[in-house]
């Protein structure tokens, strides 16, 4: 069993055992039939994952890597919140008249902000202290801007990185203010993990622990039979993530020189409804 399915199966023990039901309460999200989606929450989960001993991604069912590492470049790379941009459609839903996603995610890290060392955006920011700062307390990114929540289509999930760089390890803290944990901890997961890879490997540092903090962890009231089944599904050893070790710029990365290997898991959960 990979340690991404070893905690995947724990936190949804415990939001099933120990969880809250909203069963009742005034809530936000309605499935498509217009009725309200309600949850089962548990609140504050900590899971850490160690980089230099296996790469997490669930293997109870498949995560589709490149869209998510897709998705990964799009927010990060292009800085971009227009969806002509990503290869995929998972955004589709969320697009304004101008086919974008408001000032949301990638908008946010291409903003630039004065410092004593002249002008960065986030991303270059961090990139420029892992290399010329690394023993900061200081490298950290933010997507929550309330200036501009009003502006954005959907609200920033995954919020907030802390980096630390300890020896040569550089860790992280991935930071979430909610979380549907069917649909979305192994894609987000697998995308924080492989963005601290690919970060280490561009400052000469190597990956080590992603800690992620989750402040809403949910499983809602459709998804709860599915979870149940693939609590008892057979898991598989963790794959291997590649990277093209002659990649030394973060921005020339591309879904041609990041690679999965061995990647064996249980088949695909399909008819998945999801809640908006």
């Amino acid at each position: 069993m990979s340690r991404a399915d070893e905690l995947f199966k724990e936190n949804c023990r415990e939001i099933l055992d120990n969880g809250y039901d909203q069963t009742g309460e005034k809530v936000r999200p309605r499935w498509e039939d217009g009725t309200p989606a309600y949850t089962i929450k548990r609140f504050g989960l900590v899971n850490r994952y160690n980089l230099a001993e296996e790469f997490p991604i669930l293997t109870l069912r498949p995560i589709n890597f490149r869209a998510a590492v897709d998705e990964l470049l799009w927010i990060w790379q292009k800085k971009s919140n227009k969806i002509e941009d990503l290869n995929s459609h998972i955004w589709d839903q969320w697009a304004d008249p101008d086919g974008t996603i408001g000032k949301a995610y990638g908008y946010q890290l291409a903003q630039k902000h004065e410092y004593a060392e002249g002008a960065f955006d986030q991303v270059d920011r961090v990139l420029y202290d892992l290399k010329h700062n690394p023993s900061s307390r200081r490298i950290m990114t933010n997507l929550y801007n309330h200036g501009d929540l009003h502006a954005m289509q959907l609200y920033p999930c995954a919020y907030g990185l802390t980096f630390n760089v300890t020896g040569r390890r550089l860790n992280a803290i991935l930071n979430q203010r909610s979380q549907d944990m069917l649909v979305a901890n192994g894609w987000n997961v697998t995308q924080y993990a492989v963005l601290l890879h690919l970060f280490a490997q561009v400052s000469n540092l190597e990956a080590g622990e992603l800690v992620h903090v989750i402040a809403d962890a949910h499983i809602y009231d459709r998804h709860v039979p599915i979870v149940q089944d693939l609590l008892k599904r057979e898991t598989f050893p963790a794959p291997t993530l590649r990277l093209d070790p002659g990649m030394t710029d973060f921005y020339a990365f591309s879904l041609d020189n990041i690679w999965l290997e061995n990647y064996q898991h249980g088949e695909k959960v399909t008819g998945i409804p999801v809640a908006v």
